[in-house]
């Protein structure tokens, strides 16, 4: 297990179920989704008035702001520079690691899916019930890696290239010596698709997905289209001016409900409003990669809506970057 997935399950994945890991938003969940998107990158250590502005404006309270900024510096991912009676904070050698570890995984996932041989990864592991710390452990592990479980001590994969990341989890728990692997296609007892639903509840993931959808993809006509004015070189950009590239996602704006969701983000207008849009669509998207094991297409129900999900994280991310990273510069340097 990375310790980035130590992290993403502390921040973002409290609850048991996907619906309420996808659905829960905390102060250290938003805090990692901040350093990851805007502070890791610019390599400049962040005051703690610019942080406490940009999440009050996402609905945190100070006092837990303050809370998750002492927390993350205690863990080990973040370190404070005082400045008389002031305090600064950037990412320690550490904590930029994983954070750049989970920005490639978030970024690239969802994109293009390689074609599939057939062949699946078992792995065969076992850990005692009374041992309830290392099998917490062992799952996030593996089901960062893309495992999943259906059945008891048994994970499996379709990509046998995670045979690696699964070694290495196994290995750092010191369960190597009890587990077994090996690669091979589905035979002819049971059914591929009920084993597939057992270890992923595709179910659940849609009903994520769909949440998602309702919640950020514009519909045309509506108010939560985006506006792009203000966002240099949006119109020269294909499918961003009005936004028909997301109005042509298929079924983007069929979702039941979508103009229904309570938390449903509207028009972004001004540059604060963009910021915050942004670091919503980019804090709800990153559980995601733990959530969906990027099955291939063979295994998926038709019309997968996690296809359309991805499609519209990219547009609106492409779509909002330009004017949040202004106005994360100017909040950032105006301190």
């Amino acid at each position: 297990m990375t310790a980035y997935d130590e992290g993403l399950s502390e921040a973002a994945m409290p609850s048991p179920t996907r619906r309420q890991q996808t659905g829960t938003r905390s102060a250290r969940s938003l805090l990692l989704t901040v350093f990851g998107e805007y502070v890791r990158p610019s390599g400049e250590a962040v005051w703690t008035s610019t942080l406490l502005h940009v999440l009050t404006g996402l609905g945190v309270e100070e006092k837990a702001a303050r809370q998750a900024l002492n927390r993350m510096g205690a863990d080990g991912w973040i370190a404070a520079e005082r400045t008389g009676r002031r305090v600064r904070w950037a990412p320690t050698e550490h904590g930029r690691t994983l954070l750049t570890e989970g920005a490639e995984r978030i970024y690239s996932f969802g994109r293009d899916r390689e074609s599939w041989d057939g062949r699946w990864l078992v792995l065969l592991v076992t850990v005692p019930e009374s041992q309830r710390d290392l099998r917490h452990r062992l799952r996030n592990g593996l089901t960062w890696a893309g495992l999943g479980s259906p059945a008891p001590g048994v994970w499996i994969s379709p990509h046998p290239s995670r045979e690696a990341e699964a070694k290495q989890v196994v290995a750092d728990l010191g369960l190597d010596a009890a587990a077994f692997s090996f690669c091979g296609p589905f035979a002819g007892v049971g059914s591929e698709r009920d084993m597939v639903e057992q270890a992923w509840h595709l179910g659940e993931l849609a009903e994520a997905y769909e949440e998602f959808v309702a919640r950020f993809a514009p519909r045309p006509g509506a108010s939560g289209v985006p506006d792009t004015s203000g966002v240099p070189g949006a119109s020269d950009v294909p499918g961003l001016s009005g936004a028909p590239g997301l109005s042509d996602v298929p079924g983007a704006s069929d979702v039941p409900g979508a103009s229904d969701v309570p938390d449903s983000i509207g028009t972004p207008r001004t540059p604060d409003e963009i910021l915050f849009a942004q670091i919503r669509l980019v804090d709800e998207w990153r559980r995601f990669p733990r959530l969906d094991p990027q099955l291939p297409l063979e295994m998926l129900p038709p019309h997968w809506i996690g296809l359309r999900a991805a499609n519209v994280f990219d547009d609106l991310h492409l779509q909002w970057h330009a004017t949040a990273l202004r106005r994360w510069t100017e909040l950032a340097a105006a301190d």
